[in-house]
């Protein structure tokens, strides 16, 4: 019913910028929080950031001050800055939104991840 595309992500050599962008499409009634997450080989999925409908970001210790979450509501989209890239922050990027939509004329709410995108920084 939703779906969430992701897209900007490629290889960038250290110390370079990467903006990753993803759209929510569908029969949307409201967006809650929506957020990037990233999962490097041989890890676990974690949060990089997330920003709620208000505004209100956070980040990762490890991203601080080098990435930056925004968003578009009218767009369905956030969007997620990258720079001062570094090797380590090599992973699949994947969106992340809590969602609100209509199956019919039901709502239905729930968390929706998007197919990722690969980032790949070389030193």
């Amino acid at each position: 019913q939703v779906q969430l595309v992701e897209s900007g992500g490629g290889l960038v050599q250290a110390g370079g910028s990467l903006r990753l962008v993803c759209v929510a499409t569908g029969r949307i009634f409201s967006i809650n929080d929506m957020g990037w997450y990233r999962q490097a080989p041989g890890k676990q999925r974690e949060l990089v950031a997330v920003i709620t409908d208000s505004g209100r970001t956070s980040y990762a210790d490890s991203v601080k001050g080098r990435f930056l979450i925004s968003r578009d509501n009218a767009k369905n989209t956030v969007y997620l800055q990258m720079s001062s890239l570094k090797p380590e922050d090599t992973a699949v990027y994947y969106c992340n939104a809590d969602i609100k939509y209509y199956v019919a004329r039901d709502i239905y709410t729930g968390k929706q991840w998007g197919q990722g995108t690969q980032v790949t920084v070389s030193s």
